[in-house]
């Protein structure tokens, strides 16, 4: 089973933009008035929309805290640098992507699985 989260947008192309150029989405399928874009084992969507949905968060994880180090330096360093969160056992910083919506990038300072695609 495959997911897909949806989100509506005022400014399609900018958001296509943000996730790709600072992300490294891919375009994964082009629908026209909806675009979706993978990121390794997620898949977002985003539809033009008179309303934009910003009322979430978007958390993307890696697997060292140096990964979670480089892509605050290198995109978000406006924002409160990262922080080891005790209560959960994680390494996080938090962003907003161009409409308002919350991104948490964080790495977890514990043991996960990292395969994805168990049966």
């Amino acid at each position: 089973m495959g997911q897909i989260i949806f989100y509506k947008t005022n400014d399609l192309e900018k958001i296509q933009s943000f996730y790709q150029e600072k992300l490294n989405f891919d375009l994964w399928l082009d629908q026209g008035s909806c675009k979706i874009l993978k990121g390794k084992n997620l898949l977002i969507g985003f539809c033009e929309g008179e309303v934009k949905e910003e009322e979430t968060i978007i958390t993307f994880f890696y697997k060292t805290k140096e990964e979670v180090d480089l892509i605050y330096n290198k995109y978000f360093n406006n924002y409160k640098r990262p922080i080891e969160n005790k209560k959960f056992n994680i390494y996080q910083f938090f962003a907003k992507d161009p409409e308002g919506r919350i991104l948490e990038f964080q790495h977890f300072l514990h043991p996960i699985d990292w395969v994805w695609d168990k049966v």
